[in-house]
């Protein structure tokens, strides 16, 4: 018996094989799609030739400690500000004679935490044909170097190598609580993919690998408070 393939989407049927329509198999791949586009660790959004955002994604939202369907129709020179305008002229032309190439701005932000960051976007040009308005596919890459970051910590920790932000702190708790991503994720408003890259972000920046190693790390660096149940972030000393 032949099998049945269920994303089949020929014009006619052989013997059992099932037959499902378009329309089914363009839901099936944008779903696909946008979990794909979910799971970037990178800043990333979709906007229109105008710069409005259609849609961004956890990594990106982050950034300002929001969800990611709240920058849906908000312009990106709102959040991320041009070292040179000049460099949008390039876009510009290249949206009048659809140019398929990247296009990268200087830009700085302000992060939700009143930190600001350096990076460089790579905008891209993508449509499905050259008659269409193209959109515009924007990577947000942080600048490691430079401008230290100076966010909201918990106590100060000797050499300054370990600290959090607030959200960061939360997560943490939560994390050394037993909370899954999803919990955590409700607790603070994010995504559990969100609440995924902020994890993923501290490990990188302390050097560990895994939660266990996250949470012992904040223990013994004084940013858990010892001794409490359920974990919460430290007191910073009085004064």
């Amino acid at each position: 018996m032949q099998e049945e393939n269920p994303m089949n989407c020929g014009g006619g049927s052989t013997g059992s094989r099932s037959v499902v329509p378009d329309s089914t198999v363009a839901v099936f791949w944008r779903n696909r799609t946008a979990a794909l586009f979910d799971r970037i660790p990178l800043p990333v959004a979709f906007c229109g030739t105008d710069g409005t955002i259609l849609r961004a994604n956890p990594a990106l939202a982050a950034e300002w400690g929001q969800l990611a369907g709240a920058f849906n129709g908000r312009s990106a020179l709102d959040l991320f500000h041009p070292e040179s305008w000049g460099q949008l002229r390039s876009i510009e032309e290249a949206i009048r004679l659809h140019r398929r190439s990247r296009y990268p701005v200087a830009v700085r932000w302000t992060t939700v935490n009143g930190v600001e960051r350096r990076g460089e976007v790579s905008v891209e040009l993508v449509d499905d044909t050259s008659f269409d308005e193209p959109n515009l596919l924007v990577i947000v890459r942080v600048a490691e170097a430079g401008t230290p970051e100076k966010e909201t910590a918990a106590p100060a920790v000797p050499g300054g190598t370990v600290h959090a932000d607030g959200t960061e702190l939360r997560i943490l708790a939560l994390t050394a609580g037993g909370a899954t991503a999803a919990q955590i994720a409700s607790a603070v408003g994010l995504t559990a993919d969100g609440v995924n890259y902020h994890l993923k972000r501290l490990s990188r920046r302390w050097g560990v690998s895994g939660k266990a190693a996250l949470v012992a790390r904040a223990y013994t660096a004084g940013i858990l408070a010892p001794g409490t149940w359920p974990p919460e972030p430290a007191r910073p000393p009085a004064g």
